[in-house]
């Protein structure tokens, strides 16, 4: 559970983390695809090509769920920045700042 949250929390252990995955997943997906064939005939062992390919796809989406998820906290982040950067700027701009009254 701590673990989980570390990786949701801090942004490069996220990144990190989607990284990881997806190498692993495509390790797992050239070796289905080459020198794992013969053992992961369907005909003899079904079970085993049915496990292997549903944890191949489960890597898959962890990758994506992390990506998505780290998208949408870059963009709530920019969000707040921006309304920061705007209301500082409204403070400097306002009728009431000395600035405003070396203008006139």
């Amino acid at each position: 559970m701590h673990a989980t949250r570390g990786v949701i929390r801090d942004q490069s252990t996220r990144r990190k983390t989607m990284f990881v995955v997806l190498v692993v997943a495509l390790v797992l997906l050239f070796s289905g695809s080459t020198f794992l064939q013969s053992n992961l005939n369907p005909r003899e062992h079904p079970v085993w090509v049915i496990f292997y390919w549903l944890v191949c796809a489960w890597l898959t989406v962890t990758a994506m769920l992390l990506a998505l998820f780290d998208m949408l906290v870059v963009r709530a982040r920019t969000r707040n920045a921006g309304k920061v950067l705007r209301n500082k700027l409204s403070e400097t701009e306002s009728p009431g700042s000395p600035d405003s009254r070396d203008n006139e």
